[in-house]
């Protein structure tokens, strides 16, 4: 089977006038080569002009230079330490916690959803392949979600009420749990973040992090095992994991933003944690980027994808983009797109709305809309050819009172792949267009190749725009404003 992702975008060019197809070729090609000369830029460590600031054009390259070093050195590689210490975790605890917010949770989220069981969670150990149950944290300020998930992770015959355990509270912080305890009985958190100064992920940190330590000990070796940052060479929370000498503390590299970290050990440490190929995920993110960079405009997933969202944005005012997935599986993944997109270039007035949407699930409810609401929407479908398990096919029946029989032996993908088809054809036959990505199969692979198309589609409209893809002053204020709130309570 091919395994490459194929963008489709011949229905929506239908509705495209052809000259502006040919007039937006040399952009994007002079587009293209700026996003290369930014690499070069970064590479050289010279100094960015004032225009190009900041510059994270980090992840581009990133993929290759991971591989090259698998090859290499192997076990003592980036991508090989992080297998190891993921090996340990599986082996030694049965519930794993991300914490993160934004880009340092999304992409490792978009992962689980899209390559573990839909139910893993609630497969006993044995179904799981030794993998841990996996829980996403620290990107609220819930108070109910966080203690629920603390009364979980709480064994049933030590304290639960995590709440009555004060600083300072040496006999409750000093219990360790019992040295018989199985697996089962045992969790660990990777945290994630590049200064340790997000208040969402930090505040979640100190309360599982005294929850783990009520539970093995403040300074055991047991919680310094249990506890991997993913964080900047400087910052709040390297600090914190050198004092506390935490064993293993994995980089997130400078030149690379959070919401394009996802191929970083902040996406790579979680998925290989959940069993999956690291190395098959790099792979298809390297192939990507070759493509990005020599392919021509028309048969180049990254600049045909900028070409038609642009060109309907400009000229048709299309301003919100729908995410259109097929399948329940990448739901998680159009919301890593939403915030990519809207961080990037949701700057001096300017760039599109996203917005995910499930099908078939969504056609009942927001499908209305899309068919016959105001003309300012671009769908891409985002398609999987063939599914993960074996098709389920539809029994016939000796009674036949919900007249089904009639498709009998026809399989959920074929019923998914007819409403894919009869959705297009309505939205053609109203003249609104639409593009889809295919992806032959859902796996590292292709999640790679996926993840790294849409980054450098944004980096390269970004470009093309005139609007630095980095960066989001804009986050920056509403925590500026939540800080000096706190601080005056």
């Amino acid at each position: 089977m091919d395994r490459t992702l194929r963008y489709d975008p011949s229905a929506a060019r239908q509705r495209l006038e052809p000259e502006l197809w040919e007039r937006v070729e040399p952009q994007l090609l002079a587009a293209r080569q700026d996003v290369i000369a930014d690499v070069v830029l970064w590479n050289s460590g010279g100094p960015v002009p004032e225009s190009k600031q900041p510059l994270d054009a980090g992840f581009i390259e990133l993929p290759m230079r991971l591989l090259d070093d698998c090859r290499q050195r192997g076990p003592l590689s980036l991508a090989g330490r992080i297998e190891t210490v993921a090996a340990r975790l599986r082996e030694a605890v049965d519930r794993f916690v991300v914490l993160g917010i934004g880009g340092s949770y999304m992409g490792a989220r978009a992962l689980f959803e899209a390559l573990c069981h839909r139910y893993h969670n609630e497969l006993p150990r044995d179904r799981r392949s030794g993998v841990p149950r996996v829980y996403f944290e620290g990107n609220n300020l819930d108070n109910d979600t966080l203690s629920d998930l603390l009364a979980l992770l709480a064994d049933s015959d030590r304290r639960t009420d995590f709440q009555s355990v004060r600083p300072g509270d040496d006999a409750a912080a000093g219990r360790t749990g019992s040295p018989s305890c199985g697996v089962e009985d045992r969790w660990a958190m990777a945290v994630i973040s590049k200064s340790g100064g997000t208040l969402e992920t930090a505040a979640a940190f100190r309360l599982l992090r005294r929850a783990l330590e009520a539970e093995c000990g403040p300074d055991s070796d047991e919680v310094r095992q249990r506890i991997v940052p993913v964080t900047g060479e400087t910052g709040r929370l390297r600090d914190l994991a050198v004092a506390r000498g935490y064993s293993d503390v994995f980089p997130i590299p400078d030149g690379v933003g959070g919401r394009f970290s996802v191929l970083t050990a902040v996406g790579l440490l979680p998925a290989a944690v959940m069993g999956l190929d690291v190395v098959a995920l790099l792979q298809g993110a390297a192939d990507m980027t070759e493509r990005f960079a020599n392919d021509p405009f028309g048969d180049n997933p990254v600049l045909d994808y900028v070409a038609v969202c642009h060109l309907f944005e400009k000229h048709h005012g299309m301003k919100i983009r729908l995410f259109s997935t097929w399948g329940a599986r990448l739901e998680a993944l159009g919301l890593w797109y939403d915030q990519l997109l809207s961080e990037s270039l949701g700057k001096q007035e300017r760039g599109a709305t996203p917005i995910t949407v499930v099908n078939t699930r969504d056609l009942h409810s927001r499908g209305q809309q899309h068919q016959e609401g105001r003309r300012d929407k671009l769908i891409t479908n985002v398609f999987v050819q063939s599914p993960s398990r074996a098709p389920l096919a539809l029994p016939a029946f000796d009674s036949d009172e919900d007249r089904l029989n009639q498709h009998a032996g026809k399989t959920l993908p074929q019923f998914l792949s007819a409403a894919f088809e009869g959705t297009n054809r309505a939205y053609a036959a109203d003249r609104r267009p639409t593009a889809d990505i295919v992806l032959p199969k859902l796996d590292e692979y292709a999640l790679g190749q996926l993840f790294q198309m849409l980054m450098l589609a944004t980096v390269v409209e970004g470009r093309l725009i005139g609007v630095n893809p980095y960066g989001q002053p804009g986050v920056e204020a509403y925590k500026r404003n939540m800080t000096e709130i706190l601080s005056q309570a």
